[in-house]
């Protein structure tokens, strides 16, 4: 039985990943932070699927700012693979905590690669870094492809290319058989509230049954390859199988702005989203990127991966799963009044 570790474990591709490795028959380990509340909601249904085993998930207490016990997790855990998908990351939140989102994204990424050699684990053990099409902000290239130079815009991306040649440099120094994932953006339902296609989806259907009046957005002209998150985690686990270690483009090879996912979205619902959506600025980033589209023509190639759900059924997808919170909001709105 393989063994695996994953950072972030408790977010949207933590626990896709999670639910893919156990199926492959994998043991489980994920790190937690500690805090006065739960935040393990989207994993709680494995625990209660008869199918999945519970002895083979666990997760443990840590954070990627305590090198010391980090340490002492892969010493004693002694993983085959290591996924490093934790991160702070939010762009637009990254400028307001740049010092915070360097410290868990980029020296993260430090304390984990570094703990991995504290603990024996180099010629033992896989690794993944968890990059993001944020790398390449003012893209100099169309599309872009693992060799397009980065042009970050944000400390969020900044962080990521610190995160990402660390690893390119551990690979190179110590032989480690570490792999980066460039991933461009991902969604699906358990993509946070706060991130802009959840945040559409959310909105929408709330307002579809009358519990929200408006939405409140910012830039509707950026332009993003947007794909399923739960087919992107299948390509990083490709990648920690191959041979030898590589950097991948993960992405659909298609672009479209945030206006286009709001006309899908409220067109589904059969709504103008004219009438509902209104702009503020404090919304915007201090830095855009524009336009991002990824060739993922080398994974495709080398890993036998490609994506399979379109842009619209991504936005249904989103949609239906958010109609289904709603209504329950809606029947306990309901019987709250009554």
């Amino acid at each position: 039985m393989k063994k695996a570790l994953v950072t972030g474990i408790t977010g949207q591709d933590g626990s896709y990943l999670a639910e893919l490795l156990l199926e492959k028959g994998y043991e489980v380990h994920g790190i937690i932070r500690r805090a006065s509340t739960f935040n393990t909601s989207r994993l709680d249904h494995l625990y209660k699927d008869p199918l999945v085993d519970d002895t083979k998930l666990f997760l443990h207490y840590g954070d990627l700012a305590d090198s010391v016990h980090l340490v002492k997790l892969l010493y004693d855990l002694q993983p085959d693979e290591i996924y490093n998908l934790g991160a702070q990351s939010h762009v637009r939140v990254s400028f307001d905590v740049p010092e915070y989102t360097s410290d868990v994204t980029a020296l993260g990424a430090t304390r984990i690669l570094e703990s991995l050699r504290e603990a024996g684990l180099v010629n033992k053990a896989r690794y993944y870094q968890a990059s993001s099409s944020e790398m390449f902000g003012k893209v100099q290239s169309v599309p872009q492809t693992e060799t397009t130079p980065f042009w970050p815009r944000s400390p969020y991306g900044c962080a990521k290319v610190y995160a990402h040649w660390l690893t390119i440099n551990f690979r190179e120094s110590y032989g480690l058989h570490a792999s980066s994932g460039i991933l461009f953006n991902h969604e699906s339902p358990r993509r946070g509230e706060t991130f802009v296609t959840r945040k559409i989806t959310r909105a929408a259907t709330r307002i579809k049954l009358g519990l929200q009046k408006k939405l409140i957005l910012g830039n509707l002209d950026a332009k993003r390859d947007w794909g399923y998150a739960k087919e992107y985690v299948e390509a990083m686990w490709m990648m920690l199988q191959q041979d030898e270690p590589d950097d991948y483009v993960i992405a659909t090879n298609e672009t479209h702005s945030v206006k286009e996912f709001l006309e899908e979205v409220f067109s589904y619902l059969d709504m103008d989203w004219k009438e509902f959506v209104g702009f503020d600025q404090k919304y915007e980033r201090p830095a855009e990127v524009d336009l991002l589209i990824g060739d993922a023509s080398k994974a495709k190639k080398e890993l036998g991966w490609e994506p399979k759900v379109t842009f619209a059924e991504l936005a249904h997808i989103m949609t239906d799963a958010d109609m289904k919170i709603a209504e329950r909001e809606l029947v306990l709105k309901q019987a709250t009044e009554a």
